[in-house]
């Protein structure tokens, strides 16, 4: 079977082009670890990327939302061509969530909603986990507590650690031009469509730093946030996708995110059809549609 939103990491195992954005207020670097990029007015919202992602993966939804409501869009250091900065050695997920932490505390930003797609929904569940006050609602765009549930459900980060850090060694051994010239081909699993956010989101991705790429991916498969899960307290909507064309069956993928997040009685936990992993950018209608309603509450 095959599942979108991990179709990027089994993959890595075998082995800077931005868009602009004219309504953009300001945006400053944060940490060494983050730039945010700040547009509209309203209330607040903070959108994380992916994994190997451009903050420009949220342009729809930023143009959409950006005349009521404040959006910072977060560009994760290293990725999409961005200068990789402290995220050049060491861990990335943890120092990264800190320095939007930061940023929160810093701007004074009270309770704002939280997007994060993939590993940016992680730490997303994450960043409500540790600092419950930095949040007020959580959606989490395809994404699991923790990897190893693909695995099973007794799967624990000791028995993942080996297979992470094999992936990882992989990709930094095979350096940045194998990398870039691979991503392409792997982008085609998690996109479905094909067009001009389809082509900025592959190009973003082999833009990304693969010493960052290989040790953020490190940090998702060796993060379990099933133990603390049930801490988050504040409203949660999870989008996942389905598409005939992953090759696994509906309701595999039905069990598999409803099980996920059981532990969240308060989750609305809903399916977005005829997507692969980027649901914005292969569903942006039901997707803009599904955030508005969250936003909404």
């Amino acid at each position: 079977m095959s599942f979108p939103f991990l179709a990027r990491l089994a993959a890595l195992a075998m082995v800077p082009a931005l868009l602009t954005h004219g309504v953009t207020v300001h945006a400053e670097a944060t940490a060494d670890r983050i730039s945010v990029t700040v547009t509209g007015q309203g209330p607040d919202v903070i959108l994380i990327p992916g994994l190997a992602s451009s903050a420009h993966v949220w342009d729809a939804t930023v143009a959409a939302l950006s005349p009521h409501y404040r959006m910072h869009v977060v560009q994760v250091a290293g990725f999409a061509g961005a200068p990789p900065g402290a995220n050049a050695s060491g861990p990335v997920m943890m120092p990264t969530l800190d320095a939007i932490h930061a940023y929160i505390v810093a701007h004074h930003l009270k309770a704002p909603a939280v997007i994060g797609h993939s590993l940016g929904g992680l730490m997303a569940m994450k960043l409500a986990i540790d600092h419950p006050a930095d949040v007020g609602r959580v959606m989490i765009v395809d994404s699991l507590p923790f990897y190893g549930m693909m695995m099973g459900p007794q799967m624990t980060v000791a028995q993942a650690e080996p297979q992470a850090a094999a992936m990882r060694d992989r990709l930094l051994k095979g350096g940045q031009e194998d990398y870039a010239a691979f991503e392409p081909a792997m982008m085609r699993r998690l996109v479905k469509s094909d067009g001009p956010a389809a082509q900025a989101a592959t190009a973003a991705a082999s833009a990304s730093d693969h010493r960052v790429v290989a040790q953020a991916m490190y940090d998702d498969f060796t993060t379990d946030l099933r133990p603390d899960l049930a801490k988050i307290t504040q409203p949660v909507t999870m989008l996942y996708p389905w598409d005939a064309g992953t090759g696994a069956p509906q309701a595999m993928f039905d069990q598999l995110y409803t099980t996920a997040y059981a532990p969240l009685k308060q989750a609305k936990v809903q399916r977005i059809d005829g997507s692969f992993h980027f649901i914005m950018i292969d569903q942006p209608t039901v997707f803009e549609a599904a955030v508005e309603a969250f936003l909404k509450g």
